[in-house]
């Protein structure tokens, strides 16, 4: 663990001017329990909060940025930027999960790796910097660390349905997933996807679900046949 929270806020290119909410949105409700805090002192009230402000940024992004689009499509746009696998992504990438106050029992298990927790205290996190700096600040993040990278992770929610739509544009074309557990202890599961196109090897995906890693292996593949950029 790295107690040294000043350097997430370098990491994250924002100056908390309450260092306490930063370190409420770093609490597990595992660790608050285990210090005998009550509940609402850990977390998960500012997750509630960084939810509806990062639906709200999303969401104003997206009818900026697509005026022509329908209300459907809109929200389905949205829930591709805003749910776990993609907000685990982000959490990743600003190394958060060595930042977290987890109790013994949740860090044993390998809490710092689970994308249900890493998403979680990612939306703490805008919830705490959104109270801080307000909307400005929280969207300045919003920006910086999500939308930014917003082609990446739409493929994270919706790269199966993509590569299924592209087989399916030439007939007598199948696809299949051979998906295996690796060996790997019972808290940390990790499983091994190997997608086929017409009984070829294309791509071998990982994560810690079988449908993630079959995903992880539909987001390779569309990469390595440039879908979309032809």
């Amino acid at each position: 663990m790295n107690t040294d929270i000043s350097s997430l806020e370098k990491i994250i290119k924002y100056k908390f001017k309450d260092i306490n909410l930063l370190k409420k949105a770093l609490t597990h409700p595992s660790y608050s329990g285990e210090m005998g805090l009550k509940r609402y002192e850990s977390n998960q009230r500012l997750e509630f909060l960084g939810d509806a402000v990062l639906e709200l940024v999303i969401s104003e992004y997206l009818y900026k940025t697509h005026s022509e689009t329908e209300e459907g499509e809109l929200t389905r746009m949205r829930s591709s930027l805003v749910f776990e696998a993609a907000l685990d992504v982000c959490a990743r990438d600003i190394n958060l999960g060595d930042f977290i106050l987890l109790g013994k029992g949740e860090n044993q298990c390998g809490g710092r790796e689970k994308p249900s927790i890493l998403s979680d205290t990612y939306e703490a996190l805008i919830g705490a910097i959104f109270l801080d700096g307000g909307i400005d600040s929280a969207k300045s993040f919003i920006y910086e660390f999500l939308i930014n990278d917003i082609d990446e992770l739409t493929l994270l929610h919706d790269g199966k349905s993509i590569i299924q739509e592209y087989v399916q544009r030439f007939e007598g074309t199948s696809l299949r997933y051979e998906t295996t557990d690796i060996e790997s202890p019972d808290h940390m599961k990790k499983f091994r996807s190997e997608l086929y196109i017409n009984d070829k090897l294309i791509t071998v995906g990982n994560g810690h679900s079988k449908k993630s890693a079959e995903q992880d292996a539909a987001i390779l593949a569309i990469k390595k046949l440039q879908i979309g950029k032809n």
